[in-house]
């Protein structure tokens, strides 16, 4: 008899405050430099794994379509960890949607991952606690870690050896959502995805930037006085590191010869910087896309999203605030 395992899981992205932007290059999709992030309310995923014994392959539909190859194959390698630990040989349909623009530099992979490491897990029966969850999900996507907790989030660096293969790597929560007061405004610049995925761009860098090495060196110390910045809920301090682990982040990229922004990223670098120039608190960050995150006070949120709209080319602006982790959708549902 066929029987089919399912759940469903949604999850927020996170954007990193004290960025990460390379790999330890002996593989194992472990971070070079620790990261602190936000997860975001105001983005989603959603999504539904089925393990059905009645299926020969497994399935990964993105937005109700058939996902490329790239993409399926990671989805296929996590499912292979999931079938591998609880003992399934079913192959799974994995239903994927996200409300926001997908592999832009919005953080999809993140959320997406996050959502499919929790659903998977549940729908294959494990009895996991968030951490060996978030170490599945860091595993296909180091920023993915974060999505499984709210709030604001760190991830460690890799260990600089090899590690052994059962070794974990989690993403922890460090303060709740409600820790400092923040209002997170996402300035959409294109609804397509970008044409460098941020593993290529990381690889890239690390061979070919003349900087990265200065970027090693310094990302832990931002990562440092980010910590330290949160835990004083010192917005200020917190909008300026947050800029400059930016920019750092996009000058070591740039010198390799990968440039993520466009004119309306610049043009919005230049919105917020003559907003501050008023004497409004606000700040940039950018991850590896031409979006800009446009950190404020709640209170100027509303300043702010008038001046960021009024730029030309900026689509929408996407107002969030910190938010919760993933979480199971519903109960599984098991059935002949």
């Amino acid at each position: 008899m066929n029987r089919s395992h399912r759940a469903t899981a949604s999850a927020h992205p996170n954007i990193a405050l004290a960025k990460y932007w390379g790999k330890r290059d002996f593989g194992h999709n472990l971070p070079a430099v620790p990261s602190l992030s936000v997860t975001l309310d105001g983005m989603c995923t959603t999504t539904t794994v089925t393990f059905d014994d009645a299926l020969e392959h497994d399935e990964f539909l993105l937005a109700g379509a058939p996902a490329a190859d790239g993409p399926t194959g990671r989805v296929v390698t996590m499912l292979d960890r999931v079938r591998a630990a609880s003992g399934l040989r079913a192959r799974a349909r994995v239903e994927s949607a996200n409300d926001f623009p997908t592999a832009a530099g919005l953080a999809s992979s993140a959320s997406g991952f996050a959502a499919l490491a929790v659903a998977a897990v549940r729908a294959a029966g494990l009895d996991w606690g968030a951490e060996r969850t978030s170490d599945l999900a860091r595993r296909s996507s180091a920023s993915a870690a974060r999505s499984l907790f709210g709030g604001f989030v760190e991830l460690d660096a890799g260990p600089e050896h090899v590690p052994d293969e059962g070794a974990l790597l989690s993403a922890r929560p460090v303060f709740p959502a409600e820790h400092l007061p923040l209002a997170v405004l996402v300035c959409v610049a294109t609804e397509g995805a970008k044409a460098i995925g941020s593993t290529d761009g990381m690889r890239a860098t690390a061979t070919r930037s003349p900087y990265h090495a200065a970027w090693l060196a310094d990302a832990p110390r931002v990562f440092r006085a980010m910590k330290t910045a949160l835990d004083a809920r010192d917005f200020p301090a917190v909008g300026e590191l947050a800029e400059h682990s930016a920019l750092a982040m996009h000058a070591n990229a740039i010198a390799a010869g990968l440039v993520y922004w466009t004119g309306v990223t610049i043009d919005v670098l230049a919105a917020v910087r003559a907003l501050r120039a008023r004497g409004v608190p606000v700040y940039a960050t950018i991850d590896a896309g031409p979006h800009v995150k446009v950190l404020s006070r709640p209170e100027d949120a509303a300043l702010a999203g008038t001046w960021m709209r009024a730029v030309p080319g900026v689509l929408r602006v996407i107002e969030c605030a910190p938010g919760g982790g993933a979480r199971v959708l519903g109960d599984v549902a098991e059935a002949p």
